[in-house]
């Protein structure tokens, strides 16, 4: 169900350090790198644990750099094991990359604009902010940290924003109040936001509780912003009447579609809510990292998106939605597999 993406063999041409333990990193594609709007992302072929899988990474700025896309990775302890090879890569590596895509575009033409990031959620943000200072168009921007000295881009976005960008410093003690932001704003202005799950959410209930039409929010995801640290975890699919171990290291999505169980899916970032699947039983706890779901239906615990979400401290029954009509729940999967390409 993904859109169809274009792959490309590449090296990567330099590394750079910045600040809060990032790692900026060029990727010189053979032929050079395509023009890309702000808000702009492209998937990475790695490898985690020695299986091949796929990220996507936020391309900073709004153009391509003599050549070659940039990407920021952090550091995330409780990584899938995505941010940890690219991190390893060094100049001269060869890699495998998409064509940019863009799921995070930024419209033309708002009475007023307002860019949100946080940590690392800045990558994507960066680009925004020099198109529309470029362009003149009315925006402000708001940065927050946890210190000024793990900010990256910091010192260029001041030089070039001015009073346009405010900074919300937590050993500073100066944080973001959402409601008193938005109220300030042009009743159809637009939000841009990047930034760790929470922020999300607080800005997301903000937005609603102010009355103003969803569609002015737009947003991206970390897609691994969780209340707990990853922990294997068992489903078992009711539906196809099987059992499958999820890794700590891998995604429940990937983990089913490994063992047979299709899944639809497009974003993998939790947003899009395709890959969506019914809760029959939880015992554990659901680790919603997902954008999509309300908080009401969180709190219900009848849903998970298989892409991002896990569950802590026990194991899941789900209903994929699959059916093959006069078939026994036992036998679906025989079904599959002799049904299947190559079955």
């Amino acid at each position: 169900m993904r859109y169809e993406l274009t792959w490309n063999d590449a090296r990567v041409r330099a590394v750079h350090h910045l600040p809060g333990d990032v790692r900026m990193i060029e990727i010189a594609p053979e032929g050079g790198a395509r023009s890309y709007p702000p808000g702009s992302h492209i998937e990475v072929r790695v490898q985690i644990d020695g299986a091949p899988d796929v990220r996507h990474y936020s391309l900073v700025g709004d153009r391509p750099a003599d050549g070659a896309y940039r990407i920021a990775v952090s550091h995330h302890p409780d990584s899938r094991g995505g941010s940890e090879y690219m991190r390893a890569r060094e100049p001269g590596d060869r890699v495998s990359v998409s064509d940019p895509q863009n799921l995070f575009p930024l419209s033309y033409g708002s009475p007023e604009y307002l860019l949100v990031a946080g940590g690392i959620g800045i990558t994507p943000i960066v680009g925004m902010a020099y198109v529309l200072e470029r362009r003149d168009e009315p925006f402000r921007m708001i940065y927050a940290g946890r210190r000024r000295a793990e900010m990256p881009f910091l010192d260029e976005l001041s030089e070039r924003l001015g009073d346009r960008l405010r900074l919300c410093v937590s050993d500073e003690g100066t944080r973001m109040d959402v409601a008193e932001e938005f109220a300030k704003l042009h009743e159809e202005a637009e939000l841009y936001l990047c930034g760790p799950r929470r922020m999300i959410d607080a800005c997301r209930r903000a937005w609603a509780a102010q009355g103003r039409h969803p569609a002015g929010l737009r947003l991206e995801t970390f897609a691994n912003s969780g209340e707990h640290a990853p922990e294997p975890f068992l489903v078992h699919v009711d539906d196809h009447g099987v059992d499958v171990e999820v890794p700590e290291r891998r995604t429940m999505l990937s983990a089913l579609r490994e063992a047979g169980v299709h899944v639809m899916y497009d974003c993998l970032r939790g947003e899009c809510g395709l890959c969506a699947v019914q809760v029959l039983e939880a015992e554990g706890e659901i680790d919603h990292r997902d954008v999509f779901l309300s908080d009401e239906e969180r709190a219900e615990g009848d849903k998970i998106c298989t892409c991002v979400s896990r569950v802590v401290g026990g194991s899941i029954k789900v209903d994929t939605g699959y059916r093959h009509a006069g078939v026994e729940p036992g036998r679906r999967r025989e079904l599959f597999d002799a049904f299947s390409p190559g079955g």
